[in-house]
Formats: structure tokens, sequence, C-alpha cells
């Protein structure tokens, strides 16, 4: 993923984020297929619950894999792991304690990405405190049981990348609930669009999801 101190101007680039995985072996070759089906800029990957040492040696089947493939691999694990398992960097949900440690420990060397950000004072907090990407439209992470790990609405979502692409240099990434909202993000020119679960469970499988998601992203970026 692109660096937030790099100030270029980039076209909008593919994330995708795996399911929550307890067989990271098994899931390589779907993985790879996706990867295979065109740029992809990174790959946020996601872990069932677990010790350290399993979450470790999880990290490290699947990072070899991304980064061959000319992507960052993001780690959704604690940061002792991330840096063990040989991952380029942490996804984290917000909060300033997390953040600040994964900052002082992980930066420069691997990058930090921000998401779970219940507010627009949240994430301009987390773009000051150094975090090289902030992602909004992932599932909610709230106080409230039942709108916890529920999609926001995504017009909000829309509205939220577009603000924060025109005001602030630092990376933003928009999680699109499916494949056809990619094209709404690269219009208003988010630097990156994640992809969860509707590429791979695509009835034509992943590497088809891939293709279709990037083909919608140049659409939206020549709008």
């Amino acid at each position: 993923m692109r660096d937030s101190r790099t100030p270029d101007p980039v076209d909008t680039q593919l994330v995708l984020v795996t399911p929550l995985l307890d067989d990271p072996e098994g899931f390589l070759p779907v993985l790879a297929g996706a990867l295979a089906a065109g740029p992809v800029a990174a790959v946020i990957g996601r872990f069932a619950p677990c010790d350290e040492r399993t979450l470790v040696n999880r990290i490290k089947a699947l990072a070899p894999v991304v980064q061959k493939a000319g992507a960052a691999f993001m780690a959704e694990a604690p940061v002792e792991a991330v840096m063990r398992g040989g991952a380029d960097g942490i996804h984290l949900v917000h909060t300033a304690e997390a953040l600040a440690e994964a900052v002082s420990r992980l930066a420069p060397q691997r990058m930090v990405g921000v998401g779970g950000l219940k507010s627009k004072d949240d994430a301009m907090a987390a773009g000051e405190a150094g975090a090289d990407y902030v992602m909004f439209g992932e599932a909610h992470v709230s106080r409230y049981a039942e709108k916890d790990g529920v999609l926001p609405p995504f017009h909000a979502v829309v509205e939220r990348v577009a603000w924060w692409a025109e005001v602030f240099q630092v990376p933003v990434v928009g999680f699109a609930p499916d494949i056809a909202g990619v094209e709404a993000l690269a219009r208003v020119r988010a630097d990156f669009v994640a992809l969860g679960q509707p590429v791979w469970d695509h009835p034509e499988g992943p590497a088809a999801a891939v293709a279709a998601a990037l083909a919608l992203m140049r659409a939206g970026a020549a709008a």
C-alpha cells in the first residue's frame, strides 16, 4: 500500500479482506487465484481466535504468498504477532492506545492501518497520530449490541470517503459491501477500495470477482 508520506496521487487500487481464517493453508489456493486475476495492492488477513503461536504461524503461511504477488500483507493481529509473522503491517480497530503502541513499535518499517472509526474526529486523530491509512465502511464496532458487526449505510461511507480524499493527504480506504459499490468509491477518488466476502462468495469464483471489481474501478476513476 502507498505510504502516507508519499504525496503523489495514485489511481484507486484494490484491497482484499479475508474471511476469519482458521485454516490458512486450505485458503491459499483461493487467495492465489484472486491475486493472479489482476493487480491487488494489499490483503488484510483476518483470523479466528487462537493462541499466539498459532496466529504467528497463520500469518507466516499467508504473508509470502501475498508478497510474492506484489501486494502488502496487513494482519489483524497483535503487534508482536505481526512482527514475528513477517506481515507488512497491522490493521487495527481504532483506539488511541492501540494506535500509539502500533506506531511506536512498527513504524516506519511496517505500516499501521486503522479501521473501526466511529467519527470524523476519530479519523482525524488517527491520521495525526501516524496512521498510514484510514478505512471507512467496514462493519460497525459499536457500544450498542444491536449495531455491532453491522455495515454502515453505503451512501454515508461514500460521503465520508469523498470528504477525506478531498481534504487530507493520508490515504483512505473505502470498504465496499458488494462488488457494485467499487465504482462509487473509485468515483470519489478513494485511494483504495476494500472488498471482503463478495469476492470469496462470487458464483464464478474469486478471480472473476477481482476482474469485475477492477473493471468497475477503472470505470469509476474515469467518470
